[in-house]
């Protein structure tokens, strides 16, 4: 759980290890500058901060530093760190709401006070009444709440960014509003400061629907962002929801329902079928099969009996049993998969974005650059108008190089890119999975759900060589009996059987041998339907031991059928190959990608699969901390891997993973711990995924050339080089008019993703 935990593998005796939500982040540098602070501080071993689920994972020497102290070293560079409190939904979930709440108020007024603004600008006069100059000071009006309001946040991370000196985006989008704000607020106010620039009549141009439109744009992609981030916590959400809440307590020969925290190890319990088994355990006394499928992945119920394990959240389908607790709270194995699931989300290091990184640079470049040619023109212009000369080149300059193109560049492809996914069936949860998978090495993937259908289905039905039945005949009588079943086997039998349009019967008699099979009376015959051994404990030969092993060397699972004290014939089920496969492996082949199997089930059947589809490497017989594990093995050899699963047995992988993607018909959990959901179960969306990845970065990458190419021959020209030859200078109209341009370049080009084939 969140919170305080002591030693971890790899780490060094007596370390511990705390994860802090932290507030304040605007975007990855605030989250590499925090990192950076904290890897600083005495005792700390390692620091990562999480952007996406604002978070700061770090590991100490409890002898040399307190949680207590790492909190208040972000709190001296602007942030604000809180220690962790117990996990539970309710305390996972609200920050993230209360942050996309306000981020949504703000985005939605922004965009209501901007509209009018917006409308004003487009009509350059062409509607009466708006040329007057009353029109300016309404715009002012609308303008102003709209940037020191609603944006904010944008000024507080600048000022943060200034106090510690570092810029980011939020230093760029400051830098542009302000200086088309400030510029249209005194031009507004004080007209007659710009008459000597070529405004002899009329009201003044301004600029506020520049500033208004800025923050509005950089507001909704902050509103995407935070509901990404919301998705992060919904899969602990739901971890936490499996375990039951309350177990039921044989005590003086009585039962008790118990809190189920109030369990402790060594007490008894008794577990119906139906029910979750509350704890991990040890089965004391009965007989039935549980369904592990939430630990395991795996759809085939496994037998247990006394002396057997047992695990918490896992169903128990058919036998009443009795139970001894073996571990309790944070130590049950679903508990290990909700730690593993947040340490995993915790390591991931936040992606610094290129517009981040290169406006370290640009943003005090373009400050030297502004104050330079404001100088040089107060300096060197005519005395009656080097005021008027100096604040429209400077301004010019400003507002040329606002960061709306490099705004856009990202968002624009990324929500493009996204929505074209969507239309395809893969959900796309933001920029950082896009921005990731273009590089993927290694694709793993599960067995259970991802490359097989993931529910038993009948493969084979062989009649013995002296059985009078035939294939349907032999199959009709055996779903005859398992129709009243509750074994997925069976059930899967009937299925076959109604699929066929086979008319069955009632059995007179029906007995299940407890972890063996059934007997039945049907058509006047006694029936045997279960393991091998059900027809030895009777004293029937078996004359298709050649069969059985063949089929068991396919993964195969066998049921055994007698007739009257003689072998009648075989059904083998499995979890079939899903048809697309084979022709999704090869896909991911041709991109270049390494791909491996990954399950939990035995090495014979996950052998036998990995032939089916072409797949070489094999990792068999995983608990879902083993599929993390190797996980991280393959990263730790310079591996970028992509994870597909299913089950909650696949969520800590998912998590491990540089990029999880789910399976549409598996579990929230799965769904909710991935990067990317393919909403059909057809793996062939994997492949689309990655190309689609790669188009969109190669698009993005398009866009901040474009950007940046603007600003490099727009920024000269706006300082006036072009003055001494030409006797132009340009006027902060065309600057407008050359950054909606580089804005429009950019959102024509991501456009083109509409139609990228994949």
């Amino acid at each position: 759980m969140p919170g305080v935990t002591g030693t971890h593998p790899g780490h060094q005796a007596g370390s511990a290890r705390v994860d802090m939500p932290v507030d304040g982040m605007s975007c990855a540098s605030c989250a590499q500058r925090i990192e950076k602070h904290l890897s600083k501080q005495p005792g700390v071993e390692t620091a990562s901060v999480n952007f996406a689920t604002r978070t700061a994972t770090v590991r100490y020497d409890p002898g040399a530093a307190a949680p207590s102290d790492l909190a208040r070293a972000v709190s001296d560079i602007g942030f604000t760190a809180s220690l962790p409190a117990p996990a539970s939904p309710a305390t996972i979930a609200q920050p993230h709401h209360a942050a996309s709440g306000s981020l949504f108020t703000r985005t939605i007024i922004a965009a209501c006070l901007s509209l009018p603004v917006l409308i004003i600008a487009m009509s350059h006069g062409r509607i009466a009444g708006l040329d007057a100059p009353w029109v300016n000071w309404l715009q002012l009006a609308l303008t102003t709440p709209v940037l020191f309001w609603c944006g904010t946040p944008f000024f507080r991370a600048a000022w943060k960014g200034l106090l510690h000196a570092s810029a980011n985006m939020d230093t760029l989008v400051v830098l542009g509003t302000s200086a088309a704000y400030f510029y249209s607020a005194v031009a507004t106010i004080r007209p007659d400061l710009f008459t000597h620039a070529g405004q002899s009549h009329g009201p003044a141009h301004v600029y506020f629907e520049s500033a208004a439109a800025i923050i509005v744009l950089i507001l909704i992609g902050r509103s995407l962002e935070a509901r990404a981030t919301r998705r992060a916590a919904a899969a602990i959400e739901r971890l936490i929801g499996l375990q039951p809440r309350t177990a039921r307590l044989l005590r003086d020969g009585s039962e008790h329902d118990v809190p189920v925290d109030s369990v402790v190890p060594g007490n008894h319990l008794l577990v119906r079928p139906g029910e979750k088994i509350p704890v991990d355990g040890e089965v004391e006394s009965g007989d039935s099969a549980i369904d592990e499928s939430m630990l395991t992945g795996e759809s085939i119920p496994i037998d247990k009996k006394p002396g057997d394990a047992v695990f918490a959240a896992t169903i128990n389908t058919t036998g009443a049993l009795h139970i001894i607790a073996t571990r309790t709270g944070a130590d049950t194995a679903l508990q290990q998969i909700l730690r593993l699931v947040q340490e995993a989300q915790g390591s991931k290091a936040p992606i610094a974005r290129l517009a981040d990184r290169v406006s370290a640079v640009f943003v005090p470049a373009v400050l030297a650059v502004a104050i330079l040619t404001f100088a040089l023109w107060w300096l060197l212009g005519p005395p009656e108008t080097r005021l008027a000369m100096s604040l429209l080149a400077s301004v010019s300059v400003l507002i040329i190089a606002c960061p709306c193109a490099l705004g856009l560049a990202t968002p624009t492809a990324i929500m493009v890119g996204t929505g074209r996914g969507a239309e395809m069936g893969i959900l796309i949860k933001g920029g950082k999975p896009l921005e990731i998978a273009h590089r993927l090495s290694t694709i793993v993937l599960d067995k259970t759900g991802t490359i097989t259908s993931g529910t038993p289905g009948v493969t084979d039905v062989l009649p013995s060589r002296l059985s009078p039945f035939s294939q349907d005949e032999l199959l009709r009588v055996v779903a005859s009996a398992e129709r009243g079943s509750e074994h997925p086997l069976g059930a899967a039998i009937v299925r076959e059987a109604r699929s066929r349009n086979l008319v069955l019967s009632e059995p007179a008699s029906f007995r299940a041998a407890a972890g063996l099979g059934i007997e039945a009376a049907i058509d006047g015959r006694t029936m045997l339907a279960g393991r091998a051994a059900l027809l030895e404990k009777r004293g029937i030969r078996s004359t298709m031991a050649a069969e059985a092993q063949a089929l068991a060397a396919q993964g195969r699972t066998l049921m055994h059928v007698a007739f009257d004290g003689r072998e009648a014939g075989l059904i083998a089920l499995a979890d079939t190959v899903r048809p697309e496969a084979r022709e999704a492996v090869d896909q991911l082949r041709a991109q270049g990608l390494q791909v491996i199997l990954m399950t939990g089930d035995n090495e014979t059947t996950a052998a036998a699969v990995a032939r089916q589809v072409g797949i070489d490497q094999v990792f068999a017989e995983l608990l879902p901390g083993d599929k993390a594990d190797k996980v991280r093995a393959l990263q730790e050899q310079g591996r970028i891997v992509a994870m597909v699963g299913d089950g909650i047995n696949d969520a800590p992988a998912l998590a491990r993973a540089d990029i999880g993607i789910a399976i549409g018909s598996g579990t929230d959990v799965a769904i909710e711990s991935a990067d990317i959901t393919l909403m059909r179960s057809d793996l062939r969306a994997v492949p689309r995924a990655i190309a689609l990845s790669r188009a969109t970065m190669r698009t993005i990458r398009q866009n901040l050339f474009w950007a940046f190419v603007y600003n490099a021959l727009g920024i000269p020209i706006a300082a006036g080089v072009l003055y001494p030859f030409t006797g132009w200078l340009l006027s902060p109209i065309i600057a407008s008019a050359a950054m909606a341009s580089s804005s429009v370049s950019v959102v024509l080009n991501s456009l083109r993703l509409r139609r990228v084939e994949l």
